[in-house]
């Protein structure tokens, strides 16, 4: 009911009529959105974020991440960097389950170039990436894993 009367005023003031017609059908959209809305909403015991010095950091990191990515790519679709380059993919064993936690994760994976979330398994916890230029699978895991996850973990208790 919070979401419903806002999404129907909405609807009534965007459409500047309070006709029968604009009620009903506004009723009807508010009504499916506010419904959709409710099932979007984290459950009670899911995590809630905490530590902001924590986040701070990570999105610090991150941003510096997504600068040195976009260098990087750029230098190699522009040929800027000679030899050989691998593109591969990563398996990385997760232990962050949290949804909210797994969401931002996805959402550093898509902004950092050079990376593609390709498929994450709930079952196992294992999230697979494609990388652009892969030099040492190990490294990159363990890498991964101390940049993002743990700092995540950590504000997703």
């Amino acid at each position: 009911m919070k979401v419903f009367l806002p999404l129907l005023a909405l609807w009534l003031v965007l459409n500047e009529s309070v006709a029968p017609g604009h009620v009903l059908l506004g009723s009807a959209i508010a009504l499916a959105a506010a419904a959709v809305y409710a099932r979007l909403q984290a459950g009670k015991d899911a995590a809630r974020p905490g530590r902001p010095v924590t986040a701070v950091r990570l999105a610090v990191a991150v941003v510096a991440d997504i600068v040195r990515s976009n260098v990087a790519v750029g230098r190699i679709v522009m040929g800027l960097r000679p030899g050989a380059r691998t593109a591969g993919f990563l398996s990385i064993p997760l232990e962050l389950r949290d949804p909210g936690g797994l969401a931002v994760l996805a959402c550093i994976v898509t902004a950092t170039p050079g990376t593609s979330w390709v498929r994450y398994d709930r079952a196992q916890g294992m999230l697979m990436l494609h990388v652009l230029d892969l030099v040492e699978p190990e490294a990159a895991v363990k890498e991964f894993k101390q940049r993002y996850e743990m700092p995540l973990m950590e504000i997703f208790r």
